[in-house]
């Protein structure tokens, strides 16, 4: 092991007069920034990372000041990536406080968004010797014309919470960019700090470049968490998402500590959390609310009063999930089910922001599936297992952008832009024909539109060099660089029927009034004809047209086909999942449980039977005139949702009449108007073909040929790769001309380009995304030939939280509790007859 450093006597005086002394991690860090190497910190909470991944900086900043001065340097020595901007400005301010004190010769700037176009002029043509940004703002540095001087100096980059901006496509442009620096920077070594990793290899070779992978220095120890789940003398829902049932213990919670921080999954549930305290806030204590939706300024003033400890509690998102240092938080209440052991630790490391110091939380199940969700993450936790998502494959969208970028700067060859791309990890398998259909795509659009001038946006050069082919080019990447499509919101219109002619089917057109709106994602997975409940009446939806979900009312009497489901919830990890399976096979550890979760799946047992932990139970019964099949997965909503479409399919085929499908995290029904159960007795249904893994092949196809799915990925796809840009100079475009505009490429790709570059990144995001194909897909393969089938008179008690989600809609508050509660309350006497 390379011997440790010692630090320069300014900084061990430093360091001493606070009563520290440097950890071995910090001056391991040293020593690999000394020697040239990239390296991964892994390091609890509260041990100093931040500190660590900044000190060789601070160090060689100081060192090498009095010939930087002589020389007349003025270049850029340190650029730190943050995801999120509030985050680099609290590292801003962290670094000035031994800055400050130490009297360091180190200027430190941020730059984001919310930074003046004035300065950040002024930081191209004189940089600070550090400077704290995101990645989006990164990739505009990178495609500047002085790109090649502004980063010549550069010698150090730090990544912060590199396990978040690795998962998504954010991660992918970084990735590409940080190939870019490597380049630009041949002596460039690189930092990534994160405290929860799964397989540290996957970040090594993102860090250093898939030919190089960056060296791992780990922290063992720190104080272990403590964390408990809520016992409540308050009856626990078997159904539910509100955790209504709890806000009296959690408000007393809060008020017996210094600062709690309550994460929800989702911003409806922080908006009802936050308004269920207020009603029974008797001593009018400060709680605030935090979430994206909320109006930046608005976030600010909350973020300042929190550092300053002027609130008791803040209800929360994911917003404040990475490791801002805000404030004495003494105690974090996760509300509902974690969905991950990993995110659990990341809130949990909210709370008392030191190493030696146990965070303490709060888990608070809404229902009684959540509880033994619950109990598998507190195993995790114990276990300190992990269960971060696996490494990406690089989106060709965003290759796409990051392509144009580099020609937006000083112009590519394209062998050698081909070499970089691939020491970014995410696209270290990129095939050479791959990169070629995206270089062709973004000079021309692509075979299908060539024809059109405004899709060729580069050209080559006398030495046969790829270049924006206009300045305007250059101004509309600027104006649309980064990956974060918003999610926008459809419109729930009735539409107006007017006749045909004799024999065809009505028209339907626009023009009846606004009831209100629904996600897009929701409408994404209805077909003309399905039903649902929204507004207090059930609808039949009739199609999209730009951006809004035309409807008709139904036929009075008409079932639901799918309910509404609202807000974007976290799926169910696949390791906590299997964790919750064992929890059910394994009655000895049962008695851990409340006595009323134990009974619950002790009367299971009686009345039907637990699925083992390989196997999946299928339960068949009749209910008020329908046949109802139930079954449980356990991989996650968006993947029982992507089963429930199909299986209904399966059962058209069938001549079964299927009706409609629910689905929550845990499980699925699915009913029909003729009689499972006695059509799988005779042989006429077979469970093993129901569930067969050929349902992925061209039943999906056709599923989605006929949803708008596929439409709405290849908008976000067409946006981040710069085919349709949201925004020009002067002016933005509205979502339906985005919609409109997309739209009609889509339909002129797929008539004659089906292999489009575009079109195969729309299909992998549907793979990976809403659809969660790939899951779905190891969850048939598992099952396989462990189907259990168990025919019933009525309903199981495992079966009632599925049942239970027939009919709900997206209403928060007392009156949903009631209703909720008086239908559970009848599914109940009905499933213990």
């Amino acid at each position: 092991m390379t011997a440790l450093p010692a630090l320069p006597d300014a900084f061990s005086d430093w360091f001493a007069s606070r009563g520290w002394q440097a950890r071995p991690h910090q001056l391991a860090l040293l020593a690999e920034a000394r020697a040239g190497r990239s390296t991964l910190l892994v390091a609890p909470t509260g041990a100093g990372k931040t500190l660590a991944g900044f000190l060789p900086s601070l160090v060689e900043l100081t060192e090498r000041a009095p010939l930087r001065v002589a020389k007349g340097e003025r270049s850029l020595h340190t650029l730190y990536v943050s995801p999120l901007k509030a985050l680099a400005v609290d590292i801003a301010r962290n670094l000035d406080t031994p800055i400050r004190e130490m009297g360091l010769p180190v200027s430190v700037e941020t730059r984001t968004g919310d930074t003046s176009a004035a300065k950040r002029t002024r930081q191209i043509q004189r940089p600070p010797d550090i400077l704290l940004t995101t990645p989006e703002q990164l990739a505009l540095l990178v495609s500047h014309r002085d790109a090649a001087s502004f980063f010549a100096g550069l010698r150090r980059i730090v990544l912060d919470e590199l396990h978040a901006l690795v998962t998504s496509k954010r991660g992918d442009l970084l990735a590409l960019d940080l190939a870019r620096l490597r380049v630009l920077a041949p002596g460039v070594s690189a930092v990534g700090l994160s405290a929860t990793v799964r397989a540290p290899r996957d970040l090594q070779l993102y860090l250093g470049g898939a030919e190089t992978p960056a060296g791992l220095v780990t922290v063992e120890g720190g104080a272990s968490p403590r964390i408990g789940i809520l016992d409540t003398d308050t009856r626990l829902p078997i159904a539910g998402h509100t955790t209504a049932h709890a806000m009296r213990d959690i408000y007393r919670a809060i008020a017996s500590h210094k600062l709690t921080l309550v994460f929800v999954n989702t911003r409806m549930q922080a908006e009802f959390a936050f308004q269920a305290l207020w009603s029974i806030n008797d001593e009018n204590l400060p709680i605030a609310l935090h979430h994206g939706s909320l109006d930046a300024t608005q976030r600010r003033k909350v973020e300042a009063a929190m550092a300053e400890g002027r609130l008791k509690a803040v209800v929360c998102t994911a917003t404040l999930d990475l490791g801002i240092d805000w404030g004495d938080v003494d105690l974090v209440v996760n509300l509902g089910a974690p969905k991950g052991a990993s995110r659990l630790m990341q809130r949990i490391g909210r709370s008392n922001h030191r190493m030696d110091e146990p965070s303490q939380a709060l888990l608070v199940p809404s229902n009684r599936f959540e509880l033994l969700e619950c109990r598998a993450a507190l195993e995790a936790v114990q276990e300190a297992a992990q269960d971060t998502a696996p490494a990406r494959i690089g989106g060709l969208d965003v290759l796409a952008q990051h392509v144009l970028g580099i020609a937006c700067s000083d112009g590519f060859d394209a062998d050698s832009l081909y070499r970089e791309v691939c020491t970014a990890a995410p696209y270290a398998e990129l095939s050479r024909a791959d990169f070629d259909a995206v270089l062709h795509f973004v000079a021309t659009g692509g075979y299908a539109l060539a024809s059109y001038e405004r899709f060729a946006k580069l050209r080559q050069d006398k030495a046969g060099h790829w270049r924006a082919s206009h300045a305007r080019v250059i101004q509309q990447y600027r104006m649309n660089v980064g990956t974060i499509v918003e999610s926008s919101m459809l419109k729930v219109r009735l539409s107006r029927q007017r006749a045909a002619r004799p024999g065809q089917p009505k028209l339907v057109t626009r023009g009846g009034r606004v009831l209100g709106e629904v996600e897009e994602y929701f409408a994404e997975t209805l077909t003309p004809g399905d039903t649902f409940i929204f507004a207090g009446e059930v609808l039949r939806f009739e199609g999209i047209s730009e951006n809004e979900a035309l409807c008709s009312r139904a036929p009075p009497g008409t079932d639901p086909k799918i309910p509404s489901y609202a807000g974007g919830k976290f799926p169910l990890s696949t390791f906590l999942a299997a964790r919750v399976r064992r929890l059910l096979a394994n009655p000895a550890e049962w008695a851990a449980l409340p006595e009323e979760v134990a009974s619950w799946l002790h009367a299971q047992r009686l009345k039907s039977r637990l699925p083992k932990s390989g196997e999946l139970l299928v339960e068949t019964f009749p209910r008020a005139g329908r046949f109802y099949l139930v079954a449980y997965p356990f991989e996650g909503r968006l993947a029982h949702q992507t089963l429930g479409m199909l299986l209904t399919r399966r059962l058209e085929r069938a001549r079964m009449k299927p009706l409609g499908f629910v689905c929550n995290d845990y499980g699925i029904a699915v009913w029909t108007l003729a009689d499972m159960s006695a059509a799988i007795a005779r042989g006429a249904l077979s469970l093993g073909d129901l569930f067969d893994q050929d349902m992925l092949g061209d039943d999906l196809e056709a599923w989605l040929a006929e949803s708008a799915l596929m439409k709405r990925t290849f908008r976000a796809c067409a946006i981040i790769a710069g085919l349709i840009e949201r925004r020009f100079p002067g002016q933005e475009k509205s979502g339906r001309q985005v919609t409109m505009s997309t739209d009609l490429v889509y339909d002129v790709l797929r008539r004659h380009e089906p292999e489009h570059v575009l079109l195969k990144a729309a299909r992998a995001d549907a793979a990976t995304g809403l659809l969660d194909i790939q899951r779905l897909g190891q969850m048939l393969t598992r099952i396989s030939g462990h189907i259990v089938h168990q025919p019933l008179e009525r309903v199981s008690p495992l079966g009632i939280s599925v049942m239970l989600e027939i009919g709900r809609e997206a209403v928060y508050g007392e009156a949903a509790d009631d209703i909720l509660a008086e239908a559970e309350a009848v599914l109940i006497e009905e499933a213990m007859a």
